[in-house]
């Protein structure tokens, strides 16, 4: 079982930055990243990075965001920059352990951009 345990949310204004970390309770070999699900909507990828630091960026943040993975403290973080009012949402951590295939959630941290 892994527990994945986000920080760093909160409330910023259009142009601002926050940075978001998650910490896993065991060392993840495989794909660890963040969701984002907004009200009314479907929850969807932001960003994703491998073991090795193969990234996969959301085209609606590429520019902004900036995920990044400290594998010796097992954890994932995203760097978000020049966020705008519909960067709103709570955003997800996700981790995908490849052997045997496994997907795990944090809870969640709430991302509020004001105009």
């Amino acid at each position: 079982q892994v527990q994945l345990v986000e920080s760093g949310g909160g409330l910023a204004q259009a142009g601002g930055s926050l940075r978001l970390s998650c910490v896993s309770s065991r060392s993840i070999f495989g794909i660890m990243g963040w969701y984002r699900q907004a009200p009314g909507k479907q929850r969807e990828l932001v960003a994703t990075v491998t073991n090795g630091g193969n990234e996969v960026i959301a085209d609606s943040v590429i520019g902004r965001f900036t995920i990044s993975r400290d594998n010796g403290k097992k954890s994932v973080y995203l760097q978000m920059n020049s966020l705008k009012p519909e960067d709103t949402a709570t955003y997800y951590c996700n981790a995908v352990v490849v052997a045997p295939y496994r997907t795990y959630w944090g809870q969640g941290t709430q991302v509020t951009v004001s105009s």
